[in-house]
């Protein structure tokens, strides 16, 4: 019923700056709380950030003050800007709720948007 896109994803230099969006199609309210995933070559699927309906934002250790999460509800859209970008940024990114960390979310993954940070 809801289809996840992620796009803006690139090849950046290490310190360099993008920004993603992920908009939602389909029918479907804008859950209570979004987020952004990644997944490194090797490694689990990791929670990124998060943002509620209302703005509360909450981010993991590896990407604090250097990412940004935003959304606009009535867009349906879910953004990320990265800033000082590190090569350990390297994965593959991915939107969905942030339910979907605990298993709790109906929706499938989307295609993800390839980030790759490198001199």
């Amino acid at each position: 019923q809801v289809q996840l896109v992620e796009s803006g994803g690139g090849l950046v230099r290490p310190g360099g700056s993008l920004r993603l969006s992920c908009t939602l199609s389909g029918r479907s309210f804008s859950p209570y709380a979004m987020a952004w995933y990644r997944q490194a070559p090797g490694n689990q699927r990791d929670l990124v950030a998060s943002i509620t309906r209302d703005g509360n934002t909450n981010y993991a250790d590896a990407v604090k003050g250097r990412f940004t999460i935003s959304r606009d509800n009535a867009k349906k859209t879910l953004y990320l800007q990265m800033n000082s970008l590190k090569p350990e940024d390297t994965a593959v990114y991915y939107c969905n709720s942030e339910y979907k960390a605990y298993g709790a979310s109906p929706w499938d993954w989307g295609q993800g948007t390839q980030v790759t940070v490198s001199s």
